[in-house]
């Protein structure tokens, strides 16, 4: 049963004040760590945007992509079922990557153990600038969300290691070596996974036995043309238990703006997305990673794939973690649509854009479900 919202007299934590604003800048962790048995009134949503708790919960088994299988003889196979998981679900979960059982249980590991530190230790990391090397933050943008989530975050820069790897927490001791490992093979399945994406588009012709090792050279030539010194940012996220999770939402619902996402979650459930007009919750499968498709590559597919709505839900028993790394172009670069995916039949559908103009846009206005791509439309 959830707890019915009762009208009372506004507390002191309800009326917006430069103290209440402070306090609830610090984060959700920092909340729950005075002791909270009720959610404050920024973080509730409106009825018509929570969870809705008389719903039956649906659960998704999303498509799975075998790694190893795209690299052997039935990688064509496998790249039509890859294909067709991005154009019916936005999403997949891709097993038997090569990243180690160790490294990512390092990686879940050391997030926690961040997030159990002090406020006095993470704090050290607390700014709004969006685009800071290292950010911890709460909510989604906590300078503009007119109601807060049930999140809090570590942001961090992974395209420029030589630049941010000396601002990175240094406590945790072993909180560097296990992300930047992490990351490092992240960034390489990346690659590998965009290699197989540009293959099912039809932009690198399909593999034959007479020129595969032709073909294999030019898809690795094109991923590191486009992508070598490409954006990659890490977002890891905590989600604390939450005493009337039916108020409230871990992250409202949104569309990445990178290429892909690659996201590691620990066995909490959490994500959902919206498929046929239902929020379905995806069922985590251990030492998997679920992949998804960011505004840029459904713009640069010219909506072939599409980014698809997504939130997190919280739950009054546990925690949740999760480690997010989205991946795209270089910071610098313009995303267009492909040419070769621009004929009479499909014309062009986007307008070119750039990190300039994403920043531009969330830096303005509150960033809501698909808004920045819908400004992209031609």
């Amino acid at each position: 049963m959830g707890c019915t919202v009762m009208e009372t007299k506004p507390k002191d934590d309800d009326i917006p004040s430069s103290e209440s604003i402070k306090k609830y800048n610090k984060g959700v962790k920092h909340l729950c760590e005075t002791g909270i048995d009720n959610v404050p009134k920024k973080y509730i949503f409106p009825a018509s945007q929570r969870n809705n708790e008389n719903e039956v919960v649906l659960s998704l088994k999303l498509p799975v992509i075998d790694f190893a299988e795209l690299q052997g003889p039935n990688r064509h196979n496998v790249l039509h079922s890859l294909s067709k998981a991005l154009e019916n679900y936005g999403f997949f979960q891709v097993i038997n990557h090569g990243i180690s059982d160790d490294t990512i249980d390092n990686t879940i590991d050391v997030s926690r153990r961040f997030f159990q530190q002090p406020m006095e230790e993470r704090s050290k990391y607390m700014s709004t600038d969006l685009q800071a090397l290292v950010r911890y933050g709460t909510s989604f943008n906590q300078t503009k969300d007119s109601v807060f989530c049930w999140r809090d975050f570590l942001k961090l820069n992974c395209h420029a290691m030589e630049d941010s790897l000396p601002h990175w927490p240094t406590s945790p001791s072993d909180f560097s070596d296990s992300i930047f490992e992490y990351a490092k093979q992240n960034k390489f399945l990346f690659f590998k996974i965009m290699e197989a994406i540009i293959e099912s588009l039809g932009i690198i012709c399909k593999s034959t036995e007479d020129n595969s090792n032709e073909n294999d050279e030019a898809l690795k030539d094109f991923v590191s043309q486009e992508f070598g010194n490409g954006s990659h940012l890490m977002v890891i996220n905590h989600y604390p238990s939450c005493p009337q999770p039916e108020l409230t939402l871990g992250i409202p619902p949104h569309s990445d703006y990178g290429f892909l996402t690659l996201l590691l979650q620990d066995e909490v459930e959490g994500l959902q997305i919206q498929h046929e007009g239902q929020w379905l919750t995806v069922e985590p499968i251990p030492n998997s990673f679920v992949v998804n498709v960011g505004d840029h590559l459904e713009i640069f597919s010219n909506g072939r794939y599409k980014s698809v709505l997504h939130r997190a839900i919280v739950n009054s028993n546990r925690s949740r973690t999760s480690v997010a790394s989205l991946h795209s172009m270089p910071v610098k670069n313009m995303v267009r649509p492909s040419p070769t995916l621009i004929n009479e039949e499909n014309p062009r559908r986007y307008l070119d854009t750039d990190f300039a103009t994403f920043f531009n846009f969330i830096s303005n206005c509150e960033l809501k479900e698909k808004d920045f791509l819908d400004s992209r439309k031609c």
